[in-house]
């Protein structure tokens, strides 16, 4: 019931407005009527909600001379709908176009206590109008709904497209911008006060996120198109003008929203607890001659079951995510090993030869981690699993005990 009454107000608000450009039209006063209309770039900040880290871009559209104050954003979308979860790890989220009253999107801002900040646009009323009537088309059922894709097609990358084709000339933007940042770079800065968030990020971007942007793609964040649009310029004939006409911060962010989150069992701290367990267990199988097959077991469990994570982005829609050298060391693979350590704990020559494949896997990736940045903590794992095909393979190979009880059988047939 909801759903159907924001659309009916979405619609006649637009109707209404539309109403009011063709009387305008019809009575030869455009321009005074699109003078009195202002088109605002929003940026938000993050706030602690995970969904906000990156911030958020949204379009004013600010009519003077009705009241008519609406925010245009394409970041709507519900987290109730079926399957949500796994439709945006393969890529297959829709998000739609919404709009809102401009006092109602900053109380909601302003109660999560992010800031927005707001950049006045220097267009024509042409370009007011091409903008309008862009803005109506995208109001129609039939293509408020789109495909979103973090990095190439989010609600920033929209706001910018549909901004950028109303203007008739052509932005220049003179910011100096460094071409050597990756996606995951611009990534970690917004999630380097949340450990288990950058953890997940890292975990499934592969190889294609780690290689350098170009300006529009580093445009998918918010504060990257703000500080584009403040240096930007459009060059109309022979005059050119600055993009943005003024900056105000409509809403000053709470330092407290993103401050870091103080947490003892970090992404770093488990793997670290882990490879210190692993060493207690190479210890203990020094002093009593034995192999722990069901830590091993258990271990290869674990990353077997992360291995299968990796090996589904494979069929992801999302481009960044489907080459991942990570999943050497998380390997769904290691679940049949598992099951083969348990089947074959006594077989010496069996088990030397499974750890050495995977020595051989965790070596390669190893090597293979200069091409990408793996996750906090996954080289830790990689050299646990690197330890304990040391440790098997030579417990195996010789065995204190069983070479005591040797000497002293053979000691015992001389005698």
């Amino acid at each position: 019931m909801i759903k159907i009454l924001r659309t009916i107000v979405f619609v006649a608000v637009f109707c209404l407005c539309a109403s009011e450009i063709q009387a305008a039209n019809a009575t030869g006063n455009e321009d005074a009527r699109y003078d009195s209309i202002q088109v605002s770039l929003l940026t938000c900040s993050p706030h602690d909600e995970v969904y906000s880290l990156y911030g958020h871009t949204a379009i004013r559209y600010w009519d003077k001379s009705s009241g008519a104050d609406m925010v245009v954003n394409y970041g709507v979308f519900s987290f109730k709908k079926p399957y949500f979860i796994l439709r945006f790890v393969f890529g297959l989220t829709d998000y739609e176009m919404g709009i809102q009253n401009f006092e109602d999107f900053c109380m909601e801002y302003s109660y999560y206590g992010a800031g927005v900040t707001e950049q006045v646009l220097n267009l024509t009323p042409g370009e007011k109008d091409r903008l309008f009537r862009a803005l109506q088309r995208n109001a129609l059922p039939e293509n408020r709904i789109y495909r979103y894709n973090y990095f190439y097609n989010n609600c920033t990358t929209k706001a910018r497209d549909i901004l950028l084709g109303s203007i008739d000339g052509k932005v220049v933007f003179n910011r100096k911008i460094d071409e050597n940042v990756s996606f995951r770079d611009m990534i970690h800065q917004c999630t380097k006060n949340h450990p288990w968030a950058q953890f997940g990020n890292d975990l499934l971007l592969g190889v294609k996120a780690d290689a350098n942007t170009t300006r529009e793609e580093q445009q998918f964040m918010p504060a990257n198109l703000m500080k584009d649009f403040s240096h930007a310029v459009i060059e109309r004939g022979q005059s050119t003008v600055p993009l943005v006409t003024a900056t105000r911060q409509i809403i000053e962010p709470n330092a407290a929203s993103n401050e870091a989150k103080g947490s003892i069992f970090s992404p770093l701290t488990c793997a670290m607890l882990l490879c210190i367990l692993t060493i207690c267990m190479m210890m203990a199988e020094i002093f009593t001659g034995k192999v722990f097959w069901g830590y091993d077991a258990l271990l290869l469990s674990l990353l077997g079951l992360a291995g299968l994570v990796l090996l589904a982005m494979v069929f992801s829609q999302h481009p960044t995510v489907s080459l991942n050298l990570q999943i050497l060391i998380l390997n769904p693979l290691f679940l049949y090993a598992a099951y083969y350590v348990v089947r074959n704990r006594k077989d010496k020559r069996k088990t030397r030869k499974l750890w050495t494949i995977i020595g051989c896997i965790v070596f390669i990736s190893w090597i293979l981690g200069f091409f990408q940045d793996y996750a906090s903590g996954i080289i830790l794992l990689a050299l646990s699993l690197l330890m304990r095909c040391r440790s098997v393979i030579e417990r195996t190979d010789y065995n204190p005990i069983r070479s005591d009880k040797t000497k002293k059988g053979n000691n015992n047939n001389e005698k």
